[in-house]
């Protein structure tokens, strides 16, 4: 029996109160992440307009796409890949380069990945995308300028998830330096049957077999896990549970963010900023 106070189980909840646990947005004080969401738009489509990049294809879909941002550098550059959020099913790389600015500056190259959202792909297809769009940046670092050894992966939310899953499904000579995993779901089996597994077609099957918690984890990179203060406990719990999963995991709670402006934190003058430096040079 629950006490009183004390948080739900979510075995113990409907799928009404999964989908309100879930969802994000609840957590802010108007419950409006629209004003994120423009930001996100707007500051990425600056970082486009102040630097030069490159877009590389790494499959056949219009969506299997790259932005690479690179710092003028003579010599081969550390790499930081970002997976955006979405819950699958939304954004794009194109609101996804705002950090660009701030890794550049700091002499790192930068890449948003791309992918197929669903309904138009399986959660299966998205993440085999993901694992094929870093697998690309590895095999071409010496073309791109990119030094293999210094490549670290990030995501928010599901993109957060997608990181989880696609280190442990590249080739094993292909190992990130460090993974910085933010707000994100590796137990899928929470959503099912709430609204936001209805365009993933998600079963159980569907679930198990993407979540990260029921994978071999001995060989999964040095993560940093961070979610916001103002975040719902169901996404503090998911990151705290996974952290104790891993062979090399800091779980840290960042003061005064939420769901959505945690991911500023990955490039400015932040105590976030700071970690990920340290366990990406690590």
């Amino acid at each position: 029996m629950t006490q009183a106070g004390a948080p739900i189980d979510w075995r113990d909840m409907t799928a009404a109160q999964r989908d309100v646990a879930y969802s994000p947005s609840q957590a802010l004080p108007d419950g409006d992440l629209m004003p994120y969401l423009r930001a996100y738009a707007t500051d990425s489509a600056a970082a486009h307009a102040a630097h030069a990049y490159q877009t590389i294809s790494y499959g056949d879909k219009p969506s299997n796409t790259v932005d690479l941002f690179h710092p003028t550098s003579d010599t081969p550059a550390p790499l930081h890949i970002f997976i955006h959020g979405g819950y699958w099913q939304a954004l794009s790389k194109r609101d996804s380069t705002f950090p660009a600015s701030g890794l550049l500056a700091q002499g790192s190259a930068f890449a948003a990945v791309d992918y197929t959202l669903a309904p138009h792909a399986t959660l299966d297809q998205i993440v085999a995308e993901c694992i094929s769009a870093v697998t690309t940046l590895f095999e071409q670092a010496d073309t791109l300028g990119i030094d293999p050894s210094s490549i670290t992966l990030s995501g928010s939310s599901a993109g957060a998830h997608l990181v989880a899953m696609t280190c442990l499904g590249l080739p094993p000579h292909y190992k990130p330096k460090a993974a910085i995993l933010l707000s994100g779901v590796y137990d899928l089996e929470p959503l099912l049957s709430t609204t936001i597994a209805e365009p993933l077609h998600m079963t159980l099957a569907i679930a198990q077999a993407n979540s990260p918690v029921l994978k071999e984890l001995s060989l999964f990179p040095p993560t940093l896990l961070a979610f916001g203060e103002v975040e719902p406990s169901e996404f503090k719990r998911q990151s705290r549970a996974f952290a104790t999963l891993l062979p090399n995991a800091q779980c840290v709670e960042i003061k005064s963010r939420n769901h959505f402006d945690i991911v500023y934190d990955l490039s400015n003058a932040s105590d976030l900023a700071t970690r990920i430096t340290e366990i990406s040079n690590g």
